[in-house]
């Protein structure tokens, strides 16, 4: 007995705890996969409603045997009730013997003792067929409802999703104007870049200056040079004929004066 009860304990120790363990393992399931755990919660729901709707449609023909065994058995006790007053003449005029009349009378009394239990039978049979059909009803009206709510929260699943990756792009532009920002503000390439220009820049601005102070003494010096020989030299254009002459001979240009008295 302590052996049995032992089993007994262990029994109910698995049921209970892998029972448990079965409804965790399940949940972590649905929330890892969803949309598998909502096509297994269906497909249990229709094997559910096929397995009934089997045993509905057996259910239905048992009635229909019931009732056909009722209909019959009702139809020959009729029959049966209306021979007797053929058989009771016939008795009587010797066509038929006593015996044969006894084994008619048995056969009817009995099938109206049976006709009692066959009733009860194919109530037996209705009430069971009925139930079946309540609960095949039960089952198609969850099963649609299953389907109907399935649908709408596959849509809100969708829309949620579509919203997650709408805002995982945000995000990620987000992402990458501050990364292109950050480059403007912190690149240390960028940065050398640019005190390369600046480099540059100041060293061509100082060779400008450098250039320029050694320009100044030789535009000075040109300047000089022109006026020197803008004072040297004479202007050939109001040269008279004959200081021309005098210059070509090596002469003396006369005095304004003598020419005049001349």
């Amino acid at each position: 007995m302590s052996n049995l009860n032992g089993w007994g304990l262990t029994a109910r120790l698995i049921s209970k705890h892998f029972g448990a363990l079965g409804n965790r393992v399940s949940e972590a399931i649905a929330n890892f996969d969803p949309e598998t755990a909502t096509e297994a919660d269906r497909d249990r729901l229709a094997d559910n409603l096929r397995s009934a709707a089997q045993k509905l449609a057996a259910a239905r023909a048992a009635f229909d045997k019931e009732a056909s065994d009722v209909s019959q058995l009702r139809q020959l006790i009729a029959t049966d009730e209306q021979a007797a007053g053929t058989l009771a003449e016939r008795l009587a005029s010797g066509k038929i013997s006593e015996s044969t009349i006894t084994l008619f009378c048995d056969e009817l009394e009995a099938n109206k003792a049976r006709l009692p239990q066959e009733l009860q039978e194919e109530a037996d049979a209705r009430q069971y067929m009925d139930e079946l059909q309540t609960i095949v009803n039960a089952l198609s009206q969850q099963l649609s409802e299953f389907d109907a709510q399935a649908k709408k929260a596959m849509q809100a699943l969708a829309s949620a999703r579509a919203q997650q990756d709408l805002q995982q792009l945000r995000a990620d532009r987000q992402a990458q104007l501050a990364g292109l920002q950050g480059m403007r503000g912190q690149s240390s390439a960028l940065a050398a870049l640019t005190r390369r220009a600046d480099t540059i820049r100041n060293d061509a601005e100082g060779l400008r200056i450098v250039t320029d102070i050694g320009q100044k003494p030789l535009d000075q010096a040109a300047e000089l040079e022109a006026i020197r020989k803008s004072v040297s030299q004479p202007a050939l254009g109001g040269e008279s004929a004959l200081a021309r002459l005098q210059r070509l001979s090596g002469q003396p240009a006369a005095e304004p004066l003598a020419l005049a008295k001349s």
